[in-house]
């Protein structure tokens, strides 16, 4: 039986990048869907699940995407109200890539250090992949700083963060670049998730961070937020900090991203969002 694939977007073009993942990942066939919303999403959802038996919907499967991963947690929301048992599909959500590139940046940051035993500054921490990245790292015991140009929205990311991890060690701040020069000492992990062409530290700034064992850019447009560090870096050597750039973070992202795919054809209960993507095997 072939696997299929709903993609369900919230932009009004569907992502091709999605799409020729999916297509990589094996899929048999993807049907996709753009300007999806909470309103207008049940008929589509009826018509996978009504189409198949039980024992058939593991071959059947939802992918949630677009631009905007408020949107798409809207849509997954009504998505697992609109399944019932036993007819139920696995669901992932990515919008924008955020919940496979954070995992997959925090995955590096724990190949090299001990999170649990880590302070972590996240520049840019109230978008997608900075608030996702900051929550993994919460969650797994590090002392996380969650830096924004807005204190109130720094706030608001780091109560989110505490709802979806109990005593998580969350501290808004603002990323103003007096802030950030005061966030250097005793910090081991650097990540910077800010929007496109937004640079945070220079490479002198950097350099007087001397704490510091890891250092991630996921920008790749110029210029990208931390100087210095090339988008294809990989473990590139900096005196003695660890760097990794976008194009260098997003290989291990495409490999988990396809993954994810794979485990959503192993079940028809799965439901696959930023912790559960972060927590597949290791491969």
């Amino acid at each position: 039986m072939k696997r299929i694939l709903l993609q369900l977007d919230t932009d009004a073009m569907p992502s091709v990048f999605d799409r020729v993942v999916a297509v990589d990942a094996g899929v048999d066939e993807i049907f996709s869907y753009g300007g999806v919303t909470p309103e207008n999403v049940m008929g589509l959802v009826h018509g996978l699940m009504f189409t198949r038996g039980p024992a058939d919907l593991s071959h059947s499967a939802i992918f949630i995407g677009g631009s905007d991963m408020a949107a798409g947690e809207a849509v997954l929301k009504k998505v697992w109200k609109t399944l019932f048992s036993p007819l139920t599909v696995s669901v992932m959500l990515d919008s924008n890539g955020s919940n496979t590139t954070a995992a997959a940046a925090v995955r590096v940051a724990a190949s090299h250090l001990t999170l649990s035993n880590t302070r972590a500054v996240v520049l840019g921490g109230t978008g997608p992949v900075g608030e996702r990245a900051a929550r993994i790292l919460a969650r797994e015991g590090a002392e996380v700083v969650v830096a924004s140009r807005s204190i109130e929205r720094a706030e608001a990311s780091c109560e989110r963060i505490r709802t979806a991890v109990p005593n998580a060690k969350v501290i808004p701040s603002l990323s103003t670049p007096s802030a950030i020069a005061s966030l250097a000492a005793g910090t081991q992990l650097l990540l910077a998730a800010g929007a496109a062409g937004v640079q945070f530290l220079s490479q002198e700034e950097r350099q007087q961070w001397g704490d510091l064992k890891v250092a991630i850019d996921l920008n790749a447009v110029p210029p990208v937020g931390l100087e210095g560090i090339k988008v294809t870096d990989r473990a590139a050597m900096q005196g003695d900090v660890l760097c990794y750039g976008a194009i260098g973070i997003g290989g291990g992202k495409m490999k988990l991203h396809k993954q994810a795919i794979h485990r959503l054809f192993e079940s028809n209960s799965t439901v696959l969002d930023v912790n559960e993507i972060y927590d597949l095997p290791r491969q």
